[in-house]
Protein backbone atom coordinates (compact mmCIF):
# COMPACT_ATOMS: atom_id res chain seq x y z
CA UNK A 1 0.00 0.00 0.00
CA UNK A 2 1.22 3.35 -0.89
CA UNK A 3 1.73 5.22 2.20
CA UNK A 4 4.21 8.23 1.56
CA UNK A 5 4.86 10.91 -0.75
CA UNK A 6 8.27 11.41 -1.31
CA UNK A 7 9.49 15.33 -2.41
CA UNK A 8 12.74 16.25 -4.20
CA UNK A 9 13.59 19.58 -2.65
CA UNK A 10 16.53 21.21 -4.83
CA UNK A 11 18.20 24.40 -3.37
CA UNK A 12 20.59 26.50 -4.12
CA UNK A 13 23.46 24.95 -1.57
CA UNK A 14 21.84 21.20 -1.01
CA UNK A 15 19.32 19.12 -2.47
CA UNK A 16 17.27 16.40 -0.34
CA UNK A 17 14.64 13.96 -0.48
CA UNK A 18 12.12 13.70 2.45
CA UNK A 19 9.31 11.11 3.04
CA UNK A 20 5.66 12.81 4.14
CA UNK A 21 2.69 10.52 5.55
CA UNK A 22 -0.62 11.54 4.57
CA UNK A 23 -1.06 13.65 8.20
CA UNK A 24 2.26 16.00 6.95
CA UNK A 25 4.68 14.29 9.50
CA UNK A 26 8.27 13.45 7.78
CA UNK A 27 9.51 10.05 8.23
CA UNK A 28 13.18 10.32 6.76
CA UNK A 29 15.20 12.90 5.17
CA UNK A 30 18.46 12.71 3.51
CA UNK A 31 20.47 15.73 2.01
CA UNK A 32 23.65 16.40 -0.19
CA UNK A 33 25.85 19.38 -0.64
CA UNK A 34 26.17 21.28 -4.49
CA UNK A 35 29.04 22.88 -5.20
CA UNK A 36 29.01 26.52 -5.68
CA UNK A 37 31.10 27.51 -8.31
CA UNK A 38 32.62 30.96 -8.61
CA UNK A 39 34.48 31.92 -12.07
CA UNK A 40 34.71 34.87 -12.25
CA UNK A 41 33.27 38.17 -10.24
CA UNK A 42 29.18 38.04 -10.22
CA UNK A 43 29.36 35.08 -11.85
CA UNK A 44 27.76 31.95 -9.94
CA UNK A 45 27.44 28.18 -11.69
CA UNK A 46 26.78 24.59 -10.60
CA UNK A 47 27.16 21.50 -12.17
CA UNK A 48 23.78 19.91 -13.46
CA UNK A 49 24.96 16.60 -13.39
CA UNK A 50 26.06 16.82 -9.90
CA UNK A 51 22.62 17.82 -9.42
CA UNK A 52 21.02 15.14 -10.58
CA UNK A 53 23.27 12.42 -9.14
CA UNK A 54 22.65 14.06 -6.01
CA UNK A 55 19.21 14.17 -5.82
CA UNK A 56 18.72 11.03 -7.20
CA UNK A 57 21.14 9.49 -4.62
CA UNK A 58 19.03 10.89 -1.83
CA UNK A 59 15.61 9.76 -3.59
CA UNK A 60 16.89 5.96 -3.59
CA UNK A 61 17.76 6.55 0.14
CA UNK A 62 14.64 7.81 0.70
CA UNK A 63 12.26 4.94 -1.44
CA UNK A 64 14.87 2.18 0.37
CA UNK A 65 13.62 3.92 3.72
CA UNK A 66 9.70 3.41 2.96
CA UNK A 67 9.91 0.36 2.41
CA UNK A 68 10.22 0.06 -1.81
CA UNK A 69 8.47 2.30 -4.59
CA UNK A 70 4.81 0.33 -4.04
CA UNK A 71 5.08 2.56 -0.68
CA UNK A 72 5.88 5.84 -2.63
CA UNK A 73 2.09 6.88 -3.43
CA UNK A 74 3.65 9.74 -5.71
CA UNK A 75 7.06 12.41 -5.83
CA UNK A 76 6.81 15.78 -5.47
CA UNK A 77 9.33 18.46 -6.79
CA UNK A 78 10.52 22.03 -6.06
CA UNK A 79 12.88 23.84 -6.40
CA UNK A 80 15.39 27.00 -6.75
CA UNK A 81 13.40 28.35 -9.56
CA UNK A 82 15.57 31.07 -11.90
CA UNK A 83 18.44 28.67 -12.26
CA UNK A 84 18.97 27.73 -15.90
CA UNK A 85 20.31 24.13 -17.42
CA UNK A 86 21.17 23.42 -21.17
CA UNK A 87 21.29 19.94 -21.91
CA UNK A 88 21.32 17.63 -25.12
CA UNK A 89 18.11 15.68 -25.94
CA UNK A 90 20.10 12.62 -27.25
CA UNK A 91 22.79 12.04 -24.58
CA UNK A 92 20.28 13.51 -21.68
CA UNK A 93 23.73 15.19 -20.90
CA UNK A 94 24.36 18.34 -19.46
CA UNK A 95 25.78 20.95 -22.16
CA UNK A 96 27.08 23.57 -19.98
CA UNK A 97 27.14 24.51 -16.04
CA UNK A 98 23.93 25.21 -15.04
CA UNK A 99 23.86 29.39 -14.61
CA UNK A 100 22.20 30.05 -10.83
CA UNK A 101 19.83 32.71 -10.03
CA UNK A 102 22.53 34.30 -8.18
CA UNK A 103 24.26 35.01 -11.41
CA UNK A 104 24.97 38.58 -12.14
CA UNK A 105 26.82 38.24 -15.63
CA UNK A 106 23.65 39.88 -17.55
CA UNK A 107 23.27 42.66 -15.63
CA UNK A 108 24.70 45.08 -18.73
CA UNK A 109 22.60 43.35 -20.86
CA UNK A 110 19.47 43.73 -18.85
CA UNK A 111 20.33 47.42 -17.94
CA UNK A 112 20.87 47.72 -22.02
CA UNK A 113 16.97 46.64 -22.51
CA UNK A 114 15.83 49.10 -19.65
CA UNK A 115 17.75 52.11 -21.60
CA UNK A 116 16.07 51.22 -24.82
CA UNK A 117 12.95 51.31 -22.82
CA UNK A 118 11.87 47.21 -22.81
CA UNK A 119 10.97 47.35 -19.21
CA UNK A 120 7.63 48.85 -18.56
CA UNK A 121 6.13 46.56 -21.43
CA UNK A 122 7.86 43.45 -20.19
CA UNK A 123 6.73 44.00 -16.73
CA UNK A 124 3.10 44.54 -18.41
CA UNK A 125 3.47 41.21 -19.85
CA UNK A 126 5.60 39.04 -17.37
CA UNK A 127 5.02 40.96 -13.74
CA UNK A 128 8.75 41.00 -14.10
CA UNK A 129 11.72 43.19 -13.81
CA UNK A 130 14.65 43.57 -16.20
CA UNK A 131 17.12 42.12 -13.72
CA UNK A 132 19.98 39.44 -13.93
CA UNK A 133 17.66 37.13 -11.54
CA UNK A 134 15.44 35.95 -14.23
CA UNK A 135 16.18 33.13 -16.41
CA UNK A 136 15.53 35.07 -20.12
CA UNK A 137 18.50 37.11 -19.72
CA UNK A 138 20.47 34.08 -18.45
CA UNK A 139 19.51 31.92 -21.91
CA UNK A 140 20.06 34.79 -24.22
CA UNK A 141 23.99 35.43 -23.06
CA UNK A 142 24.29 31.34 -23.20
CA UNK A 143 23.00 31.89 -26.94
CA UNK A 144 25.39 34.06 -27.70
CA UNK A 145 28.83 32.78 -25.62
CA UNK A 146 28.06 29.33 -25.44
CA UNK A 147 28.86 27.40 -28.58
CA UNK A 148 28.39 24.32 -27.63
CA UNK A 149 24.87 25.10 -26.60
CA UNK A 150 24.15 27.44 -29.50
CA UNK A 151 25.35 25.23 -32.66
CA UNK A 152 23.04 22.16 -30.86
CA UNK A 153 20.31 22.74 -32.72
CA UNK A 154 17.41 20.75 -32.40
CA UNK A 155 19.12 18.42 -29.88
CA UNK A 156 18.67 21.42 -27.20
CA UNK A 157 17.14 21.11 -24.32
CA UNK A 158 16.58 24.10 -22.06
CA UNK A 159 14.89 24.15 -18.40
CA UNK A 160 14.51 25.14 -15.30
CA UNK A 161 15.97 22.51 -12.47
CA UNK A 162 12.46 20.77 -11.84
CA UNK A 163 12.59 20.14 -15.83
CA UNK A 164 16.00 18.82 -15.73
CA UNK A 165 14.55 16.53 -12.96
CA UNK A 166 11.93 15.63 -14.68
CA UNK A 167 13.65 15.03 -17.97
CA UNK A 168 16.18 12.81 -16.40
CA UNK A 169 13.29 10.81 -14.00
CA UNK A 170 11.26 9.99 -16.80
CA UNK A 171 13.40 9.54 -19.29
CA UNK A 172 12.84 12.31 -21.96
CA UNK A 173 9.28 14.16 -20.82
CA UNK A 174 10.37 18.08 -20.86
CA UNK A 175 7.67 20.15 -19.15
CA UNK A 176 7.65 22.49 -16.55
CA UNK A 177 5.04 24.27 -14.15
CA UNK A 178 3.55 27.40 -14.39
CA UNK A 179 5.58 28.81 -11.11
CA UNK A 180 8.68 28.14 -12.35
CA UNK A 181 7.52 29.11 -15.88
CA UNK A 182 6.56 32.96 -14.83
CA UNK A 183 9.95 33.42 -13.72
CA UNK A 184 11.89 32.84 -17.04
CA UNK A 185 10.53 36.59 -18.35
CA UNK A 186 9.15 34.69 -21.00
CA UNK A 187 5.65 33.63 -19.94
CA UNK A 188 2.66 35.81 -20.19
CA UNK A 189 1.30 36.20 -16.99
CA UNK A 190 -2.58 36.25 -17.72
CA UNK A 191 -2.26 33.76 -20.09
CA UNK A 192 0.04 31.27 -18.74
CA UNK A 193 2.01 30.74 -21.95
CA UNK A 194 5.21 31.20 -23.96
CA UNK A 195 5.01 34.92 -25.45
CA UNK A 196 6.85 34.87 -28.52
CA UNK A 197 7.83 38.34 -28.88
CA UNK A 198 9.98 37.74 -24.97
CA UNK A 199 11.14 34.44 -26.90
CA UNK A 200 12.80 36.66 -29.62
CA UNK A 201 13.36 39.27 -27.23
CA UNK A 202 15.71 36.84 -25.03
CA UNK A 203 17.07 34.87 -28.80
CA UNK A 204 15.81 31.75 -26.62
CA UNK A 205 15.05 28.62 -29.23
CA UNK A 206 10.85 27.94 -28.58
CA UNK A 207 11.23 24.27 -29.95
CA UNK A 208 13.67 23.78 -26.49
CA UNK A 209 11.69 24.91 -24.04
CA UNK A 210 9.41 22.74 -22.16
CA UNK A 211 5.79 22.69 -21.50
CA UNK A 212 3.89 24.49 -19.47
CA UNK A 213 1.79 22.70 -17.02
CA UNK A 214 -0.10 22.21 -13.92
CA UNK A 215 1.32 22.56 -10.57
CA UNK A 216 -0.57 19.22 -9.31
CA UNK A 217 -1.86 16.28 -11.84
CA UNK A 218 -0.17 13.18 -13.18
CA UNK A 219 3.19 14.42 -14.64
CA UNK A 220 4.45 11.30 -15.91
CA UNK A 221 6.30 8.04 -13.79
CA UNK A 222 9.80 7.03 -13.07
CA UNK A 223 11.05 3.49 -12.74
CA UNK A 224 14.29 4.17 -11.91
CA UNK A 225 14.07 2.90 -8.01
CA UNK A 226 12.53 -0.44 -9.01
CA UNK A 227 8.87 0.04 -9.76
CA UNK A 228 6.41 3.04 -11.33
CA UNK A 229 6.05 6.36 -9.42
CA UNK A 230 3.93 8.82 -10.51
CA UNK A 231 5.14 12.45 -10.11
CA UNK A 232 2.35 14.48 -9.36
CA UNK A 233 3.26 17.71 -7.82
CA UNK A 234 5.30 20.96 -9.06
CA UNK A 235 6.62 24.11 -7.58
CA UNK A 236 9.57 26.30 -7.49
CA UNK A 237 10.70 26.69 -4.19
CA UNK A 238 8.63 30.03 -2.63
CA UNK A 239 5.63 29.52 -4.43
CA UNK A 240 5.65 25.57 -2.10
CA UNK A 241 6.27 27.58 0.83
CA UNK A 242 3.72 29.81 0.03
CA UNK A 243 1.29 26.73 -0.04
CA UNK A 244 3.49 24.84 2.98
CA UNK A 245 2.43 27.52 5.08
CA UNK A 246 -1.40 27.58 3.64
CA UNK A 247 -1.47 31.13 2.49
CA UNK A 248 -4.73 29.95 0.72
CA UNK A 249 -6.57 33.09 0.98
CA UNK A 250 -6.11 36.50 -0.53
CA UNK A 251 -4.10 38.28 1.64
CA UNK A 252 -2.10 35.96 3.45
CA UNK A 253 1.98 36.52 3.93
CA UNK A 254 4.89 34.42 4.21
CA UNK A 255 8.42 34.62 4.18
CA UNK A 256 10.83 32.36 3.50
CA UNK A 257 14.75 32.98 5.05
CA UNK A 258 17.18 30.71 3.44
CA UNK A 259 19.83 31.52 0.79
CA UNK A 260 17.76 34.56 -0.19
CA UNK A 261 14.79 35.83 1.51
CA UNK A 262 11.42 35.98 -0.39
CA UNK A 263 7.79 37.43 0.48
CA UNK A 264 5.02 36.01 -0.99
CA UNK A 265 1.48 37.78 -0.56
CA UNK A 266 -1.54 35.72 -1.70
CA UNK A 267 -2.97 38.08 -4.41
CA UNK A 268 -6.10 35.93 -5.84
CA UNK A 269 -7.12 35.16 -9.34
CA UNK A 270 -6.11 38.47 -10.59
CA UNK A 271 -2.47 38.96 -11.38
CA UNK A 272 -1.67 42.02 -9.43
CA UNK A 273 0.17 45.40 -10.69
CA UNK A 274 2.74 46.61 -8.85
CA UNK A 275 3.61 50.73 -8.76
CA UNK A 276 6.74 49.92 -6.27
CA UNK A 277 8.59 47.19 -8.49
CA UNK A 278 7.09 44.39 -6.79
CA UNK A 279 7.34 41.41 -8.80
CA UNK A 280 4.19 39.39 -9.80
CA UNK A 281 3.95 35.83 -10.18
CA UNK A 282 1.83 32.34 -10.39
CA UNK A 283 1.45 31.14 -7.15
CA UNK A 284 -0.06 27.96 -8.27
CA UNK A 285 -2.14 26.46 -11.21
CA UNK A 286 -4.33 23.65 -10.54
CA UNK A 287 -7.06 22.54 -13.55
CA UNK A 288 -5.75 25.57 -15.71
CA UNK A 289 -6.67 27.80 -12.97
CA UNK A 290 -3.95 30.37 -11.84
CA UNK A 291 -3.48 31.83 -8.84
CA UNK A 292 -1.32 34.66 -8.82
CA UNK A 293 1.08 36.59 -5.69
CA UNK A 294 2.73 39.53 -5.36
CA UNK A 295 6.52 38.97 -4.31
CA UNK A 296 9.74 41.00 -2.70
CA UNK A 297 12.76 39.09 -3.09
CA UNK A 298 15.57 39.51 -0.84
CA UNK A 299 18.43 38.31 -2.82
CA UNK A 300 21.20 37.86 0.40
CA UNK A 301 19.95 35.98 3.42
CA UNK A 302 21.71 33.11 4.72
CA UNK A 303 24.28 33.57 2.16
CA UNK A 304 25.42 36.40 4.38
CA UNK A 305 25.96 34.20 7.29
CA UNK A 306 27.75 31.62 5.07
CA UNK A 307 29.57 34.61 4.12
CA UNK A 308 30.83 35.57 7.27
CA UNK A 309 31.78 31.62 8.17
CA UNK A 310 33.20 30.51 5.12
CA UNK A 311 35.30 33.77 3.16
CA UNK A 312 35.44 36.16 6.51
CA UNK A 313 36.05 33.42 9.62
CA UNK A 314 33.95 35.60 11.99
CA UNK A 315 31.97 32.69 13.04
CA UNK A 316 32.09 28.96 13.54
CA UNK A 317 29.20 28.28 13.01
CA UNK A 318 25.81 29.66 11.56
CA UNK A 319 24.07 28.18 15.15
CA UNK A 320 25.93 30.40 17.05
CA UNK A 321 24.79 33.67 15.56
CA UNK A 322 21.77 33.96 17.91
CA UNK A 323 24.06 33.60 20.89
CA UNK A 324 26.54 36.18 19.81
CA UNK A 325 23.66 38.40 18.90
CA UNK A 326 22.20 38.21 22.43
CA UNK A 327 25.81 39.26 24.50
CA UNK A 328 25.25 42.72 23.59
CA UNK A 329 22.37 45.17 23.69
CA UNK A 330 22.32 46.70 20.44
CA UNK A 331 24.24 46.88 17.15
CA UNK A 332 26.84 49.95 18.28
CA UNK A 333 25.96 51.98 15.66
CA UNK A 334 26.84 49.17 12.56
CA UNK A 335 24.79 48.52 9.95
CA UNK A 336 25.13 45.78 7.31
CA UNK A 337 24.20 46.47 3.71
CA UNK A 338 24.38 42.41 2.07
CA UNK A 339 24.57 43.83 -1.14
CA UNK A 340 26.59 40.79 -1.93
CA UNK A 341 24.96 39.79 -5.43
CA UNK A 342 23.18 43.42 -5.91
CA UNK A 343 20.01 44.12 -3.96
CA UNK A 344 16.93 43.24 -5.25
CA UNK A 345 13.76 44.43 -4.39
CA UNK A 346 11.90 47.00 -3.88
CA UNK A 347 15.32 48.68 -5.52
CA UNK A 348 16.38 46.59 -8.00
CA UNK A 349 20.40 47.84 -8.18
CA UNK A 350 22.16 44.77 -9.90
CA UNK A 351 25.73 47.12 -9.30
CA UNK A 352 24.74 47.53 -5.82
CA UNK A 353 27.63 46.18 -3.62
CA UNK A 354 27.66 45.22 0.31
CA UNK A 355 28.88 47.54 3.28
CA UNK A 356 29.46 47.38 6.68
CA UNK A 357 29.05 50.88 8.09
CA UNK A 358 28.81 53.19 11.27
CA UNK A 359 31.92 50.82 13.02
CA UNK A 360 34.51 52.22 15.29
CA UNK A 361 36.95 51.08 17.82
CA UNK A 362 34.44 50.24 20.21
CA UNK A 363 32.91 47.70 17.84
CA UNK A 364 33.27 44.20 18.19
CA UNK A 365 32.71 40.72 16.71
CA UNK A 366 29.17 40.82 18.00
CA UNK A 367 28.31 43.92 16.89
CA UNK A 368 28.79 42.96 13.29
CA UNK A 369 27.14 39.91 13.56
CA UNK A 370 24.17 41.10 15.54
CA UNK A 371 24.27 43.90 12.74
CA UNK A 372 24.40 41.08 9.81
CA UNK A 373 21.17 39.02 11.71
CA UNK A 374 19.12 42.63 12.20
CA UNK A 375 19.55 43.33 8.14
CA UNK A 376 16.90 40.77 7.63
CA UNK A 377 14.27 42.37 9.44
CA UNK A 378 15.86 45.95 7.77
CA UNK A 379 15.08 44.43 4.69
CA UNK A 380 11.98 42.92 5.22
CA UNK A 381 10.68 46.45 6.55
CA UNK A 382 11.65 47.63 3.13
CA UNK A 383 9.57 45.05 1.48
CA UNK A 384 6.94 45.75 3.72
CA UNK A 385 6.36 49.56 2.87
CA UNK A 386 6.56 48.65 -0.36
CA UNK A 387 3.61 45.92 -0.42
CA UNK A 388 1.58 48.10 2.12
CA UNK A 389 2.21 51.17 -1.20
CA UNK A 390 0.66 48.62 -3.18
CA UNK A 391 -2.63 47.65 -1.10
CA UNK A 392 -1.09 44.64 0.24
CA UNK A 393 0.17 45.24 3.39
CA UNK A 394 0.72 42.11 6.16
CA UNK A 395 -1.24 42.17 8.95
CA UNK A 396 1.20 38.67 10.29
CA UNK A 397 3.68 37.37 8.31
CA UNK A 398 4.26 33.58 8.41
CA UNK A 399 7.87 32.61 8.19
CA UNK A 400 10.11 29.77 7.47
CA UNK A 401 13.37 28.39 6.15
CA UNK A 402 16.65 27.62 7.66
CA UNK A 403 17.49 30.47 9.04
CA UNK A 404 14.44 31.28 11.13
CA UNK A 405 15.49 28.39 13.44
CA UNK A 406 16.96 31.63 15.03
CA UNK A 407 14.48 32.28 17.85
CA UNK A 408 16.69 35.61 18.25
CA UNK A 409 16.08 36.37 14.57
CA UNK A 410 12.72 35.65 14.34
CA UNK A 411 12.07 38.03 17.06
CA UNK A 412 13.63 40.54 15.77
CA UNK A 413 11.49 40.48 12.38
CA UNK A 414 8.39 41.17 14.95
CA UNK A 415 10.09 44.10 17.26
CA UNK A 416 10.61 45.61 13.30
CA UNK A 417 7.61 44.58 11.73
CA UNK A 418 5.60 45.65 14.23
CA UNK A 419 3.21 42.87 13.42
CA UNK A 420 3.29 39.11 14.93
CA UNK A 421 5.06 36.76 13.09
CA UNK A 422 3.92 32.77 13.24
CA UNK A 423 6.75 29.89 12.51
CA UNK A 424 5.59 26.85 11.92
CA UNK A 425 7.04 23.98 14.62
CA UNK A 426 7.90 21.92 11.14
CA UNK A 427 10.17 24.49 9.30
CA UNK A 428 10.81 22.24 6.06
CA UNK A 429 7.34 24.09 5.14
CA UNK A 430 9.15 24.41 0.54
CA UNK A 431 9.34 20.47 1.11
CA UNK A 432 5.54 20.64 2.79
CA UNK A 433 3.76 22.42 0.23
CA UNK A 434 5.14 20.55 -2.89
CA UNK A 435 4.10 17.16 -0.42
CA UNK A 436 0.50 19.13 -0.40
CA UNK A 437 0.25 19.51 -4.34
CA UNK A 438 1.88 15.72 -5.24
CA UNK A 439 -1.09 15.13 -2.52
CA UNK A 440 -3.56 16.81 -4.46
CA UNK A 441 -2.09 15.27 -7.88
CA UNK A 442 -2.73 11.42 -6.83
CA UNK A 443 -6.07 12.08 -5.28
CA UNK A 444 -4.76 11.85 -1.94
CA UNK A 445 -6.60 15.42 -1.19
CA UNK A 446 -9.82 17.25 -2.76
CA UNK A 447 -7.82 20.61 -3.40
CA UNK A 448 -4.97 22.28 -1.13
CA UNK A 449 -7.56 23.21 1.49
CA UNK A 450 -8.64 20.11 2.71
CA UNK A 451 -3.86 19.15 2.12
CA UNK A 452 -3.32 22.45 4.19
CA UNK A 453 -4.50 19.70 7.15
CA UNK A 454 -0.42 18.58 7.26
CA UNK A 455 0.39 21.89 8.04
CA UNK A 456 1.11 21.33 11.89
CA UNK A 457 1.52 23.81 15.54
CA UNK A 458 3.12 27.12 14.78
CA UNK A 459 4.78 29.24 17.44
CA UNK A 460 4.06 33.29 17.48
CA UNK A 461 6.02 36.21 18.28
CA UNK A 462 4.66 39.66 19.48
CA UNK A 463 6.81 42.87 18.87
CA UNK A 464 8.36 43.77 22.25
CA UNK A 465 10.22 47.11 21.43
CA UNK A 466 9.84 50.70 21.95
CA UNK A 467 8.60 52.75 18.85
CA UNK A 468 11.78 54.85 19.55
CA UNK A 469 14.14 52.34 19.03
CA UNK A 470 12.64 50.99 16.91
CA UNK A 471 12.52 53.95 14.87
CA UNK A 472 16.33 54.93 15.43
CA UNK A 473 17.19 51.61 14.29
CA UNK A 474 15.35 52.03 10.69
CA UNK A 475 16.57 55.63 10.10
CA UNK A 476 20.39 54.36 10.31
CA UNK A 477 19.27 51.73 8.03
CA UNK A 478 17.93 53.96 5.69
CA UNK A 479 21.25 56.24 6.00
CA UNK A 480 23.03 52.77 5.64
CA UNK A 481 21.39 52.00 1.91
CA UNK A 482 21.42 55.08 0.78
CA UNK A 483 24.96 55.43 1.15
CA UNK A 484 25.10 52.23 -0.98
CA UNK A 485 22.73 52.97 -3.38
CA UNK A 486 24.67 56.67 -4.37
CA UNK A 487 27.77 54.57 -4.66
CA UNK A 488 26.16 51.87 -7.32
CA UNK A 489 25.19 55.24 -8.91
CA UNK A 490 28.65 56.65 -9.09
Amino acid sequence: MSQYILVLDEGTTSTRAMLFDQGGACHGSRSAELTQHYPEPGRVEHDAAEIWNRTFACAQAMVEKAGGPERIAAIGITNQRETIIFWDRVTGEPLAPAIVWQDRRTAAFCRKLRQSGEESAVQARTGLLLDPYFSGSKISWAMHNLPEVAEAGDRLAIGTVESWLIWKLTGGLHVTDATNASRTLMMALGSGSWDDGLIDLFSAPRDALPEIIDCAGQFGTTTLFGGEIPICGLAGDQQAATIGQACLEKGESKGTYGTGAFVLTNAGSTPPKSRKRLLSTVAWQIGGKRTYALEGSIFVAGSLIQWLRDSVGLIGTAAETEEIARSVTDNGGVYCVPALSGIGAPHWQPDARAAISGMSFSTGRAHIVRAALEAMAHQTVDLKTAFAADGADWSRLRIDGGMVANDWMAQDLANMLAITVERPQFAETTALGAAMLAGVGCGWFEDLHAAAAMRGAVDEFEPTIAKTVRQKRLDGWQHAVESVLGAAHD
